[in-house]
């Protein structure tokens, strides 16, 4: 069953020419008429920036247009794209990524020859969009009867267009496999240290990260549109409650105990805890111990059951339940691919 997935895909890779095993991974972005320069810059910055512990460059980006190399393209922000590729650096791509376009264009028509090309592309690696890009692969049929999501701002519009998408508007992104979707503008930066995560594991996408001084994770499931990101001024914060809950996450962390450390009331905290994270207590501190785990099968050798009581699961068998839900496998499973993959 498709779902969204809050952590990385893990089934094994086969190809000899994978980033894991051999030169650097090859991604093409296409940029198309109208496109956001938020949207082109992203892929093009974080996967380029990803580097193996020895400073070996891990993707070859390289930035394309629909009618040629060196066919200027217009962005939606006041400048033009001179791309060095044209559409045939989606044939030589592993993965490839549709950067977003300007609202008044994401009704197309597209060029025919770029959607074309985009169709070549189905069940290769990965094919990949970014905030309204996700209009571009519906137009292509590369989303039919799949989840996705896009720009929340744009979803209504998204679906009278692809009824036959099924698109959630309430998520950073979505993993579907071999075609991955995200939401606006920095959900970008979210799916691509997503794509690192997935294909090197968590210590080289936290380097990409601090490289690109950005936060190494926000769970793909998390809300896209938060009505009160930062609290006003006068209003108290939970931040101190999550950071003391991110350091005590090996002990029984209750709501009672988060409200107390932020001097609120269950009820207040509750609530602004929803507002700044977009997600309930309960959510937010299961997804925090999954990654911990996460972080520990990958980058230790501490048995499953040490690792589950670091993480404050307790048992091996919560454990188990907990990691099967965030990535569908169990814990040694997870820890085998990554470790299988260096």
């Amino acid at each position: 069953m498709c779902k969204n997935q809050a952590m990385p895909d893990v089934r094994q890779r086969s190809d000899s020419t994978d980033p894991l095993v051999g030169s650097p991974h090859r991604v093409a972005v296409l940029a198309l008429d109208g496109v956001v320069g938020f949207d082109l810059g992203t892929p093009t910055q974080v996967l380029g920036s990803a580097r193996d512990s020895s400073g070996r460059r891990l993707y070859d980006v390289r930035v394309c247009g629909p009618d040629g190399a060196r066919r200027p393209v217009p962005s939606a922000s006041g400048f033009t794209v001179l791309p060095d590729h044209g559409l045939e650096a989606l044939a030589w791509a592993q993965t490839v990524v549709v950067a977003g376009v300007e609202g008044r264009r994401t009704a197309g028509p597209f060029p025919a020859a770029a959607l074309a090309a985009l169709r070549e592309t189905a069940g290769r690696e990965r094919t990949v969009s970014i905030c309204t890009g996700a209009f571009v692969l519906a137009a292509a049929g590369l989303l039919d009867g799949r989840p996705a999501t896009t720009h929340w701002l744009w979803a209504e519009k998204f679906r009278g267009l692809h009824p036959g998408v099924r698109l959630d508007p309430d998520v950073l992104f979505v993993d579907d496999g071999d075609v991955l979707t995200s939401a606006g503008v920095g959900a970008g930066v979210d799916l691509c240290l997503h794509l690192v995560r997935s294909d090197h594991g968590a210590a080289v996408a936290n380097r990409t990260a601090r490289r690109c001084v950005v936060p190494p994770w926000r769970a793909g499931g998390q809300s896209q549109y938060i009505e009160r990101a930062v609290p006003a001024p006068a209003e108290a914060s939970t931040a101190a409650a999550r950071d003391w809950a991110l350091s005590h996450l090996d002990e029984a962390v209750d709501l009672a105990t988060l409200a107390s450390r932020a001097h609120m009331s269950v009820r207040t905290f509750t609530r602004r805890f929803r507002d700044e994270t977009g997600m309930s207590p309960a959510r937010w501190l299961s997804q925090q111990r999954v990654d911990r785990a996460r972080h520990l099968l990958e980058t230790t050798d501490l048995p499953v059951d040490q690792v589950a009581r670091h993480a404050g699961f307790g048992t091996t068998a919560a454990l188990r339940a907990q990691m099967a839900a965030a990535v569908g496998v169990p814990p040694s499973a997870y820890r085998s691919t990554f470790r299988s993959a260096v």
